[in-house]
């Protein structure tokens, strides 16, 4: 029984840090721009430069 109490206080402090990240994260804008990866995939990449042209 007292394994359960163990694994159960681990999980709480595993939970609070998940929590804790999340709540870093949205403040610090990670959830903001939520248009540009839906579109991403249409944009067009910039075109490389040949390797010969460099020479």
């Amino acid at each position: 029984m007292s394994v359960l109490y163990v694994l159960i206080t681990i999980s709480l402090f595993v939970a609070i840090g998940f929590l804790i990240a999340f709540v870093w994260a949205v403040k610090s804008g990670q959830f903001e721009d939520t248009y540009t990866p839906a579109v991403r995939i249409l944009m067009d990449d910039k075109p490389k430069k040949d390797a010969k042209e460099d020479e």
